[in-house]
């Protein structure tokens, strides 16, 4: 191990307070992107009927959000591994503010589109580097657990401002739930400016102006004896551009892979995710049951998560997802063959939600050791900017198949398939752990 790299793993050794605070402001704010994604989702039944959007229309919009996480894991997450984890998560957070805010003020589904579509810049950058700021703040041995808990955030605020919107909407305009969550959203800000410290293994490798003092500050308060001095900086010529790394003999496998499962994953997940309520009615349920169908999914995925999160300190993390995304193909062709019954229709959107979202979301701990520090971020945004194509394909796909008076049976069988794929892939990426620092 280097120098550099055994600097930056010391200071994770335990549980320390500024560690934890790393990990709850990361969960909540995970939370808002949860809520923020299905803010859409909940209110895309009022939205279609006050605009008369048809079904191939609302996926277009979906899409749009889903455009936007893409550009933003490709393009604005890698730039956390040059200016700073903590910089670019104040960046996406005020994204995701202002589009929500915008999204409230549109006029026309174009407007709507392009709104939904800053929303997703954020939330695609900040979520790759902040997978990254809990990886590299938890002690090795919590690791998994903790990047794997760090996602039960998205779901459990999803769910919560499920019930909130079926409330909300029968007392206020879908314009003004959109502009509470963009002003709840814009309201963390000054929470993370102050509270959230940058990444120590990026101030190791980068070295801005002051960068010791700053390390030296941080690692106090990790319990870590202070640095005398730096350790030999790489020079920018000598740093090869983040795909050549990603692409390079030592990680093309597993990127590969890594990108193959996250697409897969992302298909079938924002198909449901966006779906879920219209489902929901598809299946025989009127329009609140369907809103409260889609945050009964959102606590199956919390419980998914959490479970999953848990269970990597006893089981092998690829064998989990492997289980879970198997298991969600199962649940999946079970909800497409289900008698038009409440009870029986939110059970299985229930166990849907603690099988996907809890095997797609292992992938985040998974990707974060398939790469080492100094490319985790781009790493981890790379393949979640490629992965949303999927994100985008799956909505699109599902709004064409309902549009075509295609069988419900019919459509979750062929959303089972990436299921399949994407747990088939995962499972064979290889982890040496040399890497995981």
């Amino acid at each position: 191990m280097s120098r550099a790299r055994a600097y930056a793993a010391e200071p994770g050794a335990r549980w320390t307070a500024l560690s934890l605070t790393v990990v709850i402001l990361c969960f909540i704010l995970n939370g808002i992107d949860g809520a923020n994604v299905f803010a859409v989702s909940y209110l895309a039944p009022i939205v279609a009927r006050d605009w008369r959007l048809s079904p191939a229309m609302l996926g277009v919009v979906f899409s749009s959000l889903l455009a936007g996480m893409g550009v933003g894991g490709l393009f604005l997450a890698p730039l956390a591994d040059r200016f700073g984890r903590r910089t670019m998560v104040l960046v996406s957070l005020l994204l995701m503010a202002g589009g929500m805010i915008l999204t409230s003020l549109s006029t026309w589904v174009g407007g709507f589109a392009f709104a939904r579509a800053i929303v997703g810049l954020g939330i695609g950058t900040v979520l790759a580097c902040m997978t990254a700021l809990v990886y590299e703040f938890s002690p090795a041995g919590s690791r998994r657990a903790a990047v794997g808990l760090l996602q039960a955030g998205y779901p459990i605020a999803a769910a919560a401002s499920g019930f909130a919107t079926a409330w909300a909407v029968q007392h206020y305009s879908w314009r003004a739930v959109m502009l509470f969550s963009g002003l709840c959203t814009l309201a963390f800000f000054p929470v993370l400016f102050v509270l959230l410290p940058e990444s120590v293994g990026f101030l190791l490798h980068a070295q801005p102006e002051g960068a010791l003092k700053r390390i030296n500050k941080i690692r106090l308060r990790l319990g870590a004896e202070p640095l005398a001095e730096l350790p030999e900086r790489i020079e920018e010529g000598r740093r090869r551009s983040h795909l050549s790394e990603l692409l390079g003999s030592g990680l093309r496998r597993n990127t590969l892979l890594l990108w193959a499962a996250i697409f897969c994953g992302f298909v079938v997940l924002y198909a449901v995710i966006s779906w879920i309520p219209r489902l929901a009615i598809e299946a025989g349920l009127n329009t609140s049951a369907g809103i409260v169908a889609g945050a009964i999914y959102n606590g199956g995925a919390f419980a998914g998560t959490f479970a999953l999160s848990i269970l990597t300190k006893i089981a092998n993390l690829q064998r989990l997802i492997l289980f879970f995304l198997l298991s969600a193909a199962v649940c999946l062709v079970a909800f497409g063959l289900v008698p038009a019954y409440a009870p029986v229709v939110l059970l299985v959107a229930f166990l849907i939600g603690v099988t996907l979202q809890g095997g797609f979301n292992g992938m985040y701990p998974l990707a974060s050791e398939v790469y080492p520090l100094r490319v985790r971020s781009s790493g981890i945004g790379t393949a979640i900017g490629i992965g949303r194509a999927g994100a985008i394909a799956g909505p699109l796909m599902t709004g064409y198949m309902l549009e075509a008076h295609a069988k419900l049976p019919v459509v979750f069988v062929v959303l089972a398939i990436p299921a399949v794929v994407a747990a088939c892939c995962s499972f064979a990426i290889r982890i040496a752990k040399a890497e995981a620092v």
